[in-house]
């Protein structure tokens, strides 16, 4: 999916979109009407509802690049686009012979919308705490609110970048520098945000001074929400047990699962599919599904799904292949830069299909992952095997007590892949256990060789006014 860079201003360190500008000392600074102010805000209830509402609609508003964008990586997607080849390089080819990704090409996403809404979150915040209308229980619920958003859209930075870090600080003055930070801060500040958030939302009284849209139905009272919050605290632990965060990670995802609204005993698509979720319309100002088969007629699928799909006892293909992936009018690679496909996606039918946060089915795939890391390979093989038999149709695996943790590896990840198809997952995933050199390489000789690119690059944008700066404000990767 393309990005476009409209500053060369450092996002990171203004985050908001509204905000951006040169890099001249005499810029001219213009006060933009439609964006509430903090001292607004924290005066007037209905500014607070205005930015608790634009919190979520930026969230959804990054949801589709991020999950096109991973999914080119991890090799679920194309995005064949006959006329912009680039959407093909861009991901899967890079610099041509370098073996890299190009930092000013359209492989940059899931940077500039996640910091223009984490300086929305900081506004938000201190909205709430300067407000005079809102009671002790009010603001500690809007505080729980905000910093769920807030490690959740940092979740998306770090699961990137991996290596390269982030920034986590949102400075009061929006035209200073914030520094990067290393992976283990950045998860460490993650998990501290969200678990200080749920403190913040245990004590955020019955109900919130703002409404929430209907997708998180079941999920908008502070207490209900702190359910939300757990669950991406335990995706967010995970990712860090797996990242350096080692068994003291493990047990804090396990303790997240348990507080979050997981439900190991779910047969149902209904109760698998239980979680927030972002919500479209066709009216008019609103958006539709990004990634709807109506509109979205350039995604294809990968091939491997195909190939890859274990079979039921019937000898028909996992269930999850066949109600997830259809056929589609044969589309080539545009410019011979990859292979053809005949496989669409159809998972979100309408153009206001419901695109999930997190659903019930991947928290019981993390706990089956952390239970594997925690030696309880036994629990680890009932939760595979529940999921198997009632997401897959296909039978329990012959998976026992005596498997090597690698092969029940294994199976845990190709339920994640079918299970959580096109959601953000897979290419995290293999990188997380090292296995990014199984991901296939659709054309490996000549020109348009390609590779599996480990992490996103910083934006050029970002690197252009940190240009010799000292670390760490200079970041890595620039």
């Amino acid at each position: 999916m393309k990005t476009t860079l409209t500053s060369v201003r450092s996002i990171a360190a203004l985050g908001a979109a509204l905000s951006l500008g040169a890099c001249s000392a005499d810029q001219l600074n213009i006060t933009n009407p439609n964006t509430p102010t903090v001292a607004a805000a924290a005066a007037d209830p209905q500014a607070l509802q205005l930015q608790a509402t634009g919190l979520l609609r930026q969230l959804r508003g990054a949801r589709g690049g991020f999950m096109s964008s991973t999914g080119i990586f991890g090799r679920e997607s194309y995005n064949y686009t006959p006329q912009e080849g680039r959407n093909t390089s861009g991901f899967l080819i890079g610099i041509s012979g370098q073996n890299r990704l190009d930092p000013a090409g359209f492989a940059v996403g899931n940077w500039a919308a996640q910091y223009g809404n984490l300086r929305d979150i900081f506004n938000l915040k201190n909205a709430a705490t300067a407000s005079s209308s809102l009671s002790a229980e009010q603001k500690s619920a809007v505080q729980g609110f905000a910093k769920t958003l807030e490690g959740l859209e940092l979740l998306y930075v770090i699961s990137t970048r991996d290596t390269l870090g982030a920034v986590v600080e949102i400075k009061q003055n929006a035209s200073d520098l914030a520094a990067f930070v290393s992976r283990d801060s950045t998860y460490k500040y993650i998990l501290a945000t969200l678990d200080d958030g749920a403190a913040n939302l245990a004590a955020g009284g019955s109900a919130f001074p703002f409404t929430i849209h209907a997708g998180f139905a079941g999920f908008n009272t502070p207490s209900t929400f702190r359910l939300f919050n757990r669950a991406i605290a335990a995706r967010a632990a995970a990712y860090y047990a797996t990242s350096g965060g080692g068994a003291a990670a493990w047990q804090r995802a396990l303790t997240a699962l348990t507080a979050s609204f997981l439900n190991t005993a779910a047969t149902t698509r209904a109760q698998l599919d239980v979680g927030p979720m972002h919500v479209y319309s066709a009216a008019t100002g609103d958006a539709n599904n990004p990634l709807n088969v109506v509109t979205a007629t350039d995604i294809y699928a990968h091939g491997s799904f195909q190939t890859d799909a274990q079979n039921k006892a019937s000898g028909q293909p996992d269930d999850r292949y066949t109600t997830k992936i259809g056929a589609r009018p044969t589309r080539n690679a545009p410019q011979g830069l990859g292979i053809p496909s005949s496989l669409g996606f159809n998972i979100y039918p309408a153009l206001t299909s419901s695109i999930p946060i997190i659903r019930n089915e991947e928290l019981i795939l993390l706990r089956a992952e952390a239970l594997l890391a925690t030696a309880d390979k036994a629990g680890a093989i009932a939760l595979i095997n529940q999921i198997r038999v009632n997401s897959g149709g296909l039978a329990p695996s012959t998976l026992t007590a005596a498997s090597s943790d690698a092969d029940v590896l294994t199976e845990i990840l190709y339920n994640k892949r079918y299970s959580l198809m096109l959601e953000g997952h897979r290419w995290i995933d293999m990188r997380r256990y090292g296995r990014l050199n199984q991901l296939p390489l659709d054309i490996t000789t000549g020109v348009n060789v390609h590779f599996v690119a480990r992490v996103m690059p910083i934006p050029q944008a970002e690197c252009l006014v940190r240009v010799n700066k000292p670390a760490p404000i200079a970041g890595p990767g620039c």
